[in-house]
């Protein structure tokens, strides 16, 4: 018989893809007594392909100190900014204006599908399109 283990902490976390850092880990995780080091490697193992994205992952540690890493898409607001600004040049915190295309869009909302809660890529593409609204940015036909 399996026994479950039993969560002690779980957080999430938006790190950069590839080379999660050090401190900031520590920050969040260092009085779970986790190994901070398996972490990031863990991590950064799993978001290699992604590099230069910013890709939030919800850590889960357990009573033994064993932990599971689930990696999510990155934030809509980043990549609205980044279609804006072309690959790597959005960063946080900069207010975003003009406009991006429907096709644009659709690429946003492929990549977002996975975190959101529906399957129709329609109403993924509003979602993502309400969102790039409330950064002042146009949609264009």
């Amino acid at each position: 018989m399996r026994v479950k283990k039993k969560p002690i902490f779980r957080a999430t976390l938006q790190l950069p893809a590839g080379d999660a850092p050090v401190v900031d880990l520590g920050k969040m995780l260092g009085q779970t007594g986790v190994n901070l080091v398996e972490v990031k490697r863990t991590y950064d193992e799993a978001t290699a392909a992604q590099r230069g994205d910013i890709v939030p992952v919800v850590i889960t540690v357990f009573e033994d100190r064993s932990f599971v890493l689930r990696c999510k898409t990155p934030p809509t607001a980043y990549l609205v900014r980044r279609a804006l600004r072309g690959k790597g040049a959005a960063r946080p915190g900069h207010e975003a204006a003009g406009a991006i295309s429907r096709e644009q869009l659709r690429q946003i909302a492929l990549r977002k599908l996975p975190d959101l809660n529906t399957a129709d890529l329609e109403a993924a593409m509003r979602t993502v399109a309400g969102t790039a609204r409330s950064m002042g940015v146009r949609i264009e036909d």
